[in-house]
């Protein structure tokens, strides 16, 4: 059996990753304050997102232990030194990486890669993933996560790619471990406009959610 480490532990108990994905300057801190109110403990910052370390680093000072702050879309070892360097609490792939979960195994950091097929799974859950990122999900489905996990029932998964309140209970009750939501949860107009208290009340409503979802399973 794999140890599970604190920051696992945690991220599983909520059930949800947050995915903050945004196109210009934006103040990441704010919204992963705003996320963190809402009741989310875990914050995905994409590299993709201009200052994204920056924002790793002031959100994780300003949340204390209130949140965990990761690093997604990595896809080399040098980026994933990067993330942890700013202080990653975790790392997350879109594909898979074999030399990011090397790397994250070396540094003691919990790596999600991502992976579609069954094949793509396996190899990622042996090549040392804690959590193996099942993107994109909503291409899928969550009949999907049932049926790999029948055979493969030791593999962690966390579907990512379309999922909302809407339909997040599907994907833990075919046994996903957490969710990974990005767009239907960061919403890009009201970042904008500074409505943080519409990210609170999002992430309020979907913490219900899989608290719900997992009180039924």
């Amino acid at each position: 059996m794999r140890h599970v480490s604190p920051v696992l532990a945690r991220i599983e108990a909520c059930g949800i990753v947050a995915i903050i994905r945004l196109d210009g300057p934006s103040p990441l801190a704010d919204v992963a304050e705003a996320l963190a109110a809402g009741g989310i403990e875990a914050l995905e910052f994409t590299i993709t997102t201009p200052g994204a370390l920056r924002g790793v680093e002031e959100s994780a000072a300003r949340l204390g232990d209130r949140a965990l702050v990761g690093v997604g879309t990595v896809l080399d070892e040098e980026t994933a030194n990067a993330a942890i360097a700013a202080g990653a609490a975790f790392v997350v792939t879109p594909t898979l990486t074999l030399d990011v979960i090397r790397t994250c195994r070396r540094r003691g950091v919990p790596v999600f890669p991502g992976a579609m097929t069954p094949t793509e799974i396996l190899a990622a859950w042996q090549a040392g993933a804690d959590v193996v990122k099942v993107f994109p999900a909503s291409a899928l489905g969550a009949d999907y996560i049932r049926q790999v996990r029948a055979p493969l029932p030791e593999v962690k998964l966390m579907p990512t790619g379309g999922i909302s309140a809407s339909n997040a209970a599907e994907y833990l009750q075919a046994g996903a471990v957490a969710v990974g939501v990005g767009g239907r949860l960061v919403d890009k107009t009201a970042v904008a406009e500074r409505r943080f208290n519409l990210l609170t009340q999002r992430a309020q409503e979907l913490v219900q959610v899989v608290r719900a979802a997992r009180r039924a399973a």
